[in-house]
C-alpha cells in the first residue's frame, strides 16, 4: 500500500515514509469506524480511498483542493460503508 501511496502523491523519497504509514493507518481505521469491515489493502477501492485521505492529509493542499479532496473521501468512504462485501451487517428479514 506505501507504494501506491507514494506513487499517488509523486514521491520517489523514502524520507516520509514513517509520516504516510502513519496516514494509512489512520485511514484504515477511520474506514473502519465507519463500518468497513473488509480493509483488504490489494483491493481497488480501498487503495482509492487510502490514497485520497492521504492526498487530504499529507502536505498542504490548497483551501481547494482540500475541500474537494474531502468530499470525494467522505463519499468513498460512505459508499463503501453501505456496499455488501465491505461490511458484516446482516440483512434485515
Amino acid at each position: 500500500m506505501l507504494e501506491k501511496v507514494k506513487s499517488a502523491l509523486r514521491l520517489t523519497t523514502n524520507d516520509f515514509d514513517a509520516e504516510l504509514e502513519l496516514l494509512i493507518g489512520a485511514a484504515l481505521l477511520d474506514l473502519g469506524i465507519a463500518g468497513v469491515d473488509n480493509r483488504e489493502q490489494t483491493d481497488s477501492l480501498i487503495i482509492l480511498a487510502v490514497t485520497t485521505y492521504c492526498k487530504i492529509h499529507f502536505g498542504f493542499p490548497e483551501k481547494e483542493e482540500f475541500d474537494r479532496l474531502s468530499r470525494s473521501y467522505d463519499e468513498q468512504k460512505a459508499q463503501l460503508g453501505m456496499a455488501s462485501g465491505y461490511t458484516n451487517y446482516a440483512a434485515e428479514e
